[in-house]
């Protein structure tokens, strides 16, 4: 008789060991998902991804306090104060930075030289500014590198002028993001601009 229970025992704890592993398993992909979802919806994980992206410039909106905007000498409301934002255009601000110094460059293939003064522009807050100022030497020697690789026609025609314009600000945007990992620089404006 003993041997007829021993039977019939064995196979109910096979079966027995068999719902523990399924179980287990079950429960290992359930935790395994649950872990993912909450990596995908940034619970866990992706801390490091999200500091770094607060720690770019943001945009800033018009009528918006900007805590990095630089003061000038004696300026006790920044550089915007408020109320002197338009209603129109842009819902951005927008801030400008004047290279201090004019910039003399030879042309590409030519026995001319074309002299230059820059201004850049950022809609975002007022570190890119302060970059602007700390990098200027590194900026302007890469600027001086473009001019160099432009010839004497596409400095005499408005198309080639504003094709030189954008390689300008993707210039200064490389060595943002080179030194400070941001670029943000919208934008640069010629505020003289001489051929000889």
């Amino acid at each position: 008789m003993s041997s007829a229970t021993d039977k019939e025992a064995a196979p109910k704890k096979g079966k027995g060991m068999i719902v523990k592993l399924v179980g287990g398993l079950v429960l290992v992909a359930t935790g395994g998902g649950a872990a993912f979802g909450l990596m995908q919806a940034g619970v866990l994980g992706h801390g490091e991804e999200k500091k770094k992206e607060a720690d770019h410039p943001k945009l800033v909106k018009k009528g918006d306090v900007d805590p990095f905007a630089p003061k000038a000498e004696g300026d006790k409301e920044g550089a915007n104060p408020e109320g002197a934002e338009g209603d129109g255009g842009s819902e951005f601000r927008t801030s400008y930075f004047t290279l201090s110094d004019e910039m003399t460059s030879n042309l590409r293939d030519s026995d001319s030289l074309v002299q230059i003064s820059l201004a850049a522009s950022t809609r975002r807050d007022g570190r890119v500014l302060l970059w602007l100022k700390k990098h200027e030497l590194a900026i302007r020697s890469e600027l001086l590198v473009e001019l160099a690789n432009t010839t004497e026609e596409e400095v005499r025609t408005p198309e080639g002028k504003e094709q030189l314009q954008k390689r300008m600000t993707s210039a200064i945007n490389k060595i943002l993001t080179q030194r400070e990992g941001f670029g943000g620089v919208d934008a640069v404006y010629f505020r003289s601009f001489l051929v000889q």
